[in-house]
């Protein structure tokens, strides 16, 4: 498939393929939770630093003050 450089490329609609839970055992839930929360720590922790990023960007392309 050809992407235009103008376009970034589709982005799946499904990051993650859940397992079927009625097969896992307590324990291995558990460690399905363990996985999913360090996971969700590590995507927290990339927004963060996106979010830091673009407003240090904002606060350096910010227009001066209006004489007046």
């Amino acid at each position: 498939m050809i992407f235009s450089d103008d376009e970034p490329p589709p982005r799946p609609k499904k990051l993650l393929t859940p397992p079927p839970l009625d097969l896992l055992g307590v324990e291995e839930l558990a460690a399905y939770v363990a996985e999913l929360q360090a996971e969700i720590a590590r995507v927290e922790q990339a927004m963060a630093s996106k979010r830091a990023h673009k407003d240090a960007a904002a606060a350096f392309f910010k227009p001066p003050p209006a004489q007046g």
